[in-house]
C-alpha cells in the first residue's frame, strides 16, 4: 500500500504496509518529527473561543476543581471561566475541530493510507504547564501530534478490562498506573505518537501553551454494532417471518426448553443475520453517520441540476461540508452504492470512487452518468455545499 500524499517522515521512515502490519492495532509508535516545521494553524485563543460557541463539544478539566477532585465542565463557557482559572492543573479539550477549521481538516489528508471512513475527528488538548486529564485508557486506535509546547507521554502496557478505576469522580482514571520506563517521552511541535486501543497511558503539559491534536478512529462496540444492525435488518423483516415448529415431538416435560427449540431460533436468527449484502448496506450507513446530525443544513429550496451543471461548467465547485462522511461500495464493474452521511444510493461506480475520494468536486465529476442529479440531491441534503455558501470554519 502507497500513499502520493502520506510523507515519508510520518510514519518514522515505514511504509503504510509495514506501520499496517507491524503497529496498527498492535503496538504504540513514537514518531520524531513525523510533521518536520509544523505549525499549527490554531493558537490557544482560538480554542477558547470554539469553547465558548453554541453547539461545540468543549471540556474543562479541572484536577483540583471548584467542587471536587477531577472535575469536568461542559460548554459552552464563558470568558468569566477561563478567567478564575489557576495557573496549572487544567485541560481544556474540544471536540471535532475539524469540522471548524478546515486547516485541521486538511490535516487528515495526510492519514490517506488508512480508510477514510474509519476516521472519527480531530480532538484538540490545550493546557498549561502540568495540565492533564489522568492515566487513562481509550478503546480506539488514536495518533497524538503535538502541534505546539511540549507534552511528555507515559505508558503503562495494556491493563485489560479489569483496570481499577478512581471511585468517585468525573474520568475514568486508572487508580493504579505504573510506568514502562521504555515509554517515557516529551513530544515536541512535529512529533507523535500512535497507540493503538487498549494502552495505558498518561499525559501531561511539560509547558505552557501546549496544544495536542489527537486524530481519532470510528471503533463501534459489539454492543453498538449488535444493536444498530438488528434494528436495520428489523425493520425489512417485519413480523410476517416466525418461530416456527413443524418438527415438533410429544415433550419429554411440558415446561422444558430443549435443545431442539433452541435449534430452531437459532436458525432462526442466523437466516435472519447472515446476509452479506444487507450487513454491508448497513455498516456503509452507520459508518458514514455524521458525528453532528444538526451540521448538515439541507437546502431551504430544491437545487435544479441543470443549473449545478451550468455553474460546474464555468468554473464553479462544490464542497463537502465539514462533518460530512462518504464512502462506497463496489455493486458490479459499472456500479456502486454511495454510502454520504448515513444515506445510500446506487450511481456510477466512477462517480461513487470520485466523491468519496475528492472534498473538493469541480466540472471533473460532470464526465460521469447523470452526476449533476446526484450532486443537487447532494446539496439538498447539506453534504455538500458551494464554498462561498459555507459558513462553517
Amino acid at each position: 500500500m502507497t500513499s502520493a500524499n502520506t510523507p515519508r517522515t510520518l510514519l518514522g521512515g515505514l511504509t503504510p504496509a509495514q506501520f499496517l502490519s507491524q503497529h496498527w492495532q498492535k503496538s504504540p509508535l513514537l514518531i520524531r518529527g513525523a510533521l518536520p516545521d509544523f505549525v499549527s494553524p490554531l493558537e490557544p485563543d482560538d480554542l477558547a473561543g470554539l469553547a465558548c460557541e453554541e453547539g461545540i463539544e468543549a471540556r474543562l478539566v479541572e484536577e483540583n476543581g471548584p467542587d471536587k477532585a477531577w472535575q469536568v465542565s461542559h460548554g459552552p463557557f464563558d470568558e468569566d471561566t477561563f478567567s478564575r482559572l489557576p495557573t496549572s492543573g487544567w485541560s481544556l479539550l474540544v471536540q471535532a475541530v475539524d469540522h471548524y477549521v478546515p486547516e485541521i481538516a486538511e490535516l487528515l489528508e495526510t492519514f490517506d493510507f488508512l480508510p477514510s471512513w474509519r476516521l472519527d475527528d480531530v480532538m484538540v488538548s490545550y493546557a498549561p504547564t502540568g495540565g492533564s486529564v489522568g492515566a487513562h485508557i481509550d478503546q480506539y486506535d488514536v495518533f497524538l501530534l503535538q502541534a505546539s509546547g511540549r507534552r511528555r507521554w507515559q505508558l503503562g502496557g495494556s491493563p485489560g478490562d479489569d483496570a481499577r478505576l478512581i471511585p468517585g469522580i468525573d474520568l475514568r482514571i486508572l487508580e493504579n498506573f505504573t510506568v514502562d520506563a521504555d515509554h517515557d517521552w516529551v513530544l515536541e511541535p512535529g512529533d507523535m505518537l500512535y497507540l493503538p486501543p487498549g494502552v495505558a497511558h498518561h499525559g501531561v503539559s511539560d509547558s505552557d501553551d501546549c496544544l495536542t491534536y489527537s486524530i481519532g478512529f470510528r471503533a463501534p462496540s459489539a454492543d453498538e454494532i449488535v444493536t444498530s444492525f438488528a434494528d436495520y435488518i428489523g425493520e425489512q423483516l417485519g413480523d410476517r417471518q416466525r418461530y416456527g415448529d413443524a418438527d415438533l415431538q410429544p415433550p419429554a416435560a411440558v415446561g422444558e426448553l430443549d435443545d431442539q427449540a433452541i435449534a430452531r431460533v437459532r436458525r432462526l436468527l442466523m437466516e435472519a443475520i447472515d446476509r452479506p449484502e444487507q450487513i454491508a448496506q448497513w455498516f456503509g450507513r452507520a459508518m458514514t453517520q455524521p458525528k453532528y446530525v444538526d451540521q448538515l443544513l439541507p437546502s431551504e429550496s430544491p437545487t435544479d441540476p441543470a443549473e449545478l451543471r451550468i455553474a460546474l461548467e464555468a468554473g464553479g465547485e462544490l464542497r463537502r461540508t465539514p462533518g460530512s462522511r462518504f464512502a462506497w461500495r463496489r455493486l458490479s464493474d459499472a456500479q456502486a452504492t454511495l454510502f454520504a452521511d448515513g444515506d445510500a444510493v446506487v450511481c456510477d461506480l466512477g462517480l461513487a470512487h470520485h466523491l468519496a475520494e475528492n472534498p473538493l468536486i469541480d466540472a471533473d465529476v460532470l464526465g460521469y452518468s447523470d452526476s449533476e442529479r446526484l450532486l443537487a440531491a447532494l446539496v439538498d441534503s447539506g453534504s455538500l455545499s458551494r464554498p462561498d455558501e459555507d459558513d462553517q470554519g
